[in-house]
This record gives C-alpha cells, sequence and structure tokens, in this order.
C-alpha cells in the first residue's frame, strides 16, 4: 500500500505542480496539503487523471491560535485503485474557499455544513445557507470559542404540542463520569449494591 501511496503523491505532485504546498502518510492514506486558490483545480485532476470519482466527506478543523484558523479537509475515494486520499487547506473566517461543486455535486451538502457549523465561507456555492442549526440562530456551534452556555435550545414538546425554546440545560454528572467503570464515580447507590460484600 505504502508504495501505491508514494507513486499517487508523486503523480499527484507532477500534475498540479506549485498547487501541492506538502504531502504526507498517516494511517494508511496520503495527505496532501494545497493552496486555497487551487483546490478546485486540484480535486477535478485527481477526480479525471487519478479515478478519484467519490468524495466521502468535507469538514473543518479550528485552530483559533492561528491566524487563518481553520483546515478545510476534503475527504476523496477511488474505488478503481481502491485508495482514500486526504486533501486540506487553511483559510479564516472572512476569506472564501472556492466550491468544488461544480468538480462533486455531493460536495453541496458538505459545504454548507463546514458553513454552518464553523462560518467557512465557500465562493460560487449555489445555496449557502445553514443546514443543521435553527432559524436565526447566532454563531458556529463547533468553533472553540463557541460558549457552551447562555443559548436555548429547541424541542417539540409532546404536552404543548409545538416547538418550545428553553435554555440550554448542560447535565453535570456526565461531566464526572467515570469512564474506565459504569459502575464508578456516581453519588448514588444503585439497585442491589446494598448486597455486595465488600472484599
Amino acid at each position: 500500500m505504502s508504495e501505491k501511496l508514494h507513486a499517487l503523491a508523486d503523480e499527484a505532485k507532477a500534475a498540479a505542480g506549485d498547487a501541492i504546498l506538502a504531502t504526507s502518510f498517516a494511517f494508511g492514506e496520503l495527505t496532501l496539503t494545497v493552496t486555497r486558490e487551487s483546490i478546485v483545480q486540484v480535486v477535478t485532476m485527481l477526480r479525471d487523471k487519478a479515478g478519484f470519482v467519490s468524495i466521502i466527506d468535507i469538514c473543518g478543523v479550528d485552530y483559533p491560535e492561528r491566524e487563518e484558523r481553520f483546515e478545510v479537509v476534503y475527504h476523496l475515494l477511488s474505488p478503481t485503485r481502491n485508495i482514500r486520499v486526504r486533501v486540506k487547506l487553511s483559510t479564516n473566517d472572512s476569506v472564501p474557499v472556492a466550491s468544488i461543486t461544480g468538480v462533486f455535486p455531493g460536495a453541496d451538502w458538505f459545504e454548507r455544513e463546514a458553513y454552518d457549523l464553523f462560518g467557512i465561507l465557500f465562493s460560487g456555492h449555489p445555496d449557502l445557507r445553514r443546514i443543521l442549526t435553527d432559524y436565526g440562530f447566532d454563531g458556529h456551534p463547533l468553533r472553540k470559542d463557541f460558549p457552551t452556555s447562555g443559548f436555548v435550545e429547541v424541542r417539540y414538546d409532546e404536552e404543548r404540542k409545538r416547538v418550545v425554546y428553553e435554555p440550554v440545560r448542560l447535565a453535570q454528572e456526565f461531566r464526572t463520569f467515570d469512564y474506565l467503570s459504569p459502575w464508578e464515580g456516581t453519588d448514588y447507590v444503585l439497585p442491589g449494591d446494598e448486597k455486595a460484600k465488600p472484599q
């Protein structure tokens, strides 16, 4: 597999040239770091010349300490080669990334999701609007600096037979839960514990 990945990296660098800033190999996959301006060129080349005809996902990663705080990560699959490739680029919350919906129409949903949850802008997108958060939602919930309290949540109330807005409630027991054992770390006695004899 490693020979195939190295050959693919050389093939991509030869075809895209300076558009590819770096290549790396991790978890049996090739990662291509590209310039923001060349994303459409690179994914078109990967589709047409390397056989990556299926888009798996587009996601965002937030690094608030960086000048360009977001990484946009594209995951592509080549069924004929049986290889996945990861393409990533950096941007911030004011500089848009070119939409790849002209190359992969299925990217529409993923780009809208990245916009909604991170605030990453995509130029040339046919319908860039929120997709997961509520109407009029303020902010982008997957940013690292997004506050976890002071907002409202929306749910359907069966008793009132309508949608209700309530302050966000954070269950404190989940914050101190002992993940190593489901039977320890609780402040209450489970039924049957009174019968157990300490050893």
